[in-house]
C-alpha cells in the first residue's frame, strides 16, 4: 500500500495534534512539517496512526540565512541552522526521517558568486553535514528547483550528480511534480532513471493546487513509482490553500487512490 502524507502548513496555526487526527480520519498515515509552524518547544509526535515523515521549508525562519553566499560567517550560521533542524527531526520522530532542502532564496547565487561557486558551496556544505545526519538517522534530500525559483541545482540530474559525488546515504534527492516543470523528459522516465537516489515524492498540480484540479497525469507517476518498487512517502504539498485544508486533503487522497 502507498504511504500517503500531507504537509502541515496548509492548516495554518492549527495544533499539530488536531492536524494529525484530521489526516488520520481522512486516510493519511503521515505528516510532513514546516519548522516555522512549530512553537518554541515542539514535542515528540505521539499521535496514534500518524507518523512523522520529516521536515521541509527548512530555511523560512529565521530570516536572512543563506547557504551559498560568499560571506563565510553567514554560511556558517546557515549550515548551523540545518544542523539544528537535524536535531529537531530526531526529536520529533521515532524512526529515520527526511529533510527536504528546497529553499530557493537561501541557496541561489548572490552578487559576486557564480553558479558554479554556489553549487560547489552547496555540495561542500552537504558533504560536511552528512556524517552528523547519518548518525542522527536523518536523510537530507537535495531538491531540484525550476529556473523561475532558483539558479542552483535546477534538474533532477544535477541533484543526482551531487548526491553521487558526496556518496553518503544521508544525502539523497526527491521528486516534486510542481518543481519538475522545467524537466524536458517525461517525469516517469526521470523517476525510473534516478530511482536509486529518490527517497521522497511531493505531489501537487503544476500550478501548485491540489491533485485533481488540473491535468497532471498522476496515474503515470504512480505507475512509475510502482515499477521501481518505491516504498517511501508520497506527500501532498500544496501552495494554494483554497478552498480549505480539509477539502484539499480529502479530494487529493480520492484522486491519488
Amino acid at each position: 500500500m502507498r504511504r500517503l502524507a500531507m504537509c502541515n502548513e496548509a492548516f495554518g496555526d492549527a495544533p499539530i495534534a488536531d492536524v494529525c487526527r484530521t489526516l488520520r480520519e481522512l486516510g493519511y498515515s503521515g505528516i510532513e512539517i514546516a519548522p516555522y509552524t512549530l512553537g518554541a518547544s515542539p514535542g515528540r509526535m505521539k499521535e496514534p496512526g500518524i507518523e512523522f515523515v520529516g521536515l521541509h521549508w527548512l530555511m523560512v525562519s529565521p530570516p536572512g540565512l543563506h547557504l551559498t553566499t560568499a560571506d563565510a560567517e553567514l554560511r556558517r550560521r546557515s549550515w548551523g541552522h540545518l544542523r539544528d533542524l537535524i536535531d529537531l527531526a530526531r526529536v520529533l520522530g521515532n524512526e529515520p526521517s527526511i529533510m527536504v532542502l528546497g529553499s530557493p532564496k537561501q541557496r541561489r547565487t548572490t552578487p559576486g558568486t557564480s553558479r558554479e561557486q554556489a553549487t560547489g558551496r552547496l555540495r561542500d556544505g552537504l558533504a560536511e553535514l552528512a556524517p552528523y545526519a547519518l548518525k542522527q538517522e536523518v536523510t537530507i534530500l537535495l531538491e531540484a528547483l525550476p529556473a523561475s525559483q532558483c539558479d542552483v541545482v535546477q534538474t533532477l540530474g544535477e541533484a543526482a550528480a551531487i548526491v553521487k559525488e558526496i556518496g553518503s546515504p544521508a544525502i539523497q534527492t526527491m521528486f516534486d511534480t510542481h518543481n519538475a516543470v522545467d524537466e524536458v523528459e517525461p517525469h516517469e522516465v526521470l523517476i525510473e532513471r534516478y530511482a536509486d537516489v529518490i527517497r521522497h515524492v511531493h505531489v501537487n498540480e503544476m500550478d501548485g493546487r491540489y491533485p485533481g484540479t488540473g491535468s497532471y497525469n498522476f496515474a503515470a507517476l504512480l505507475a512509475a513509482l510502482d515499477r521501481i518498487h518505491y516504498t517511501g512517502w508520497i506527500s501532498l504539498e500544496v501552495f494554494d490553500f483554497k478552498p480549505d485544508p480539509v477539502n484539499i486533503a480529502r479530494e487529493s487522497i480520492r484522486h491519488l487512490l
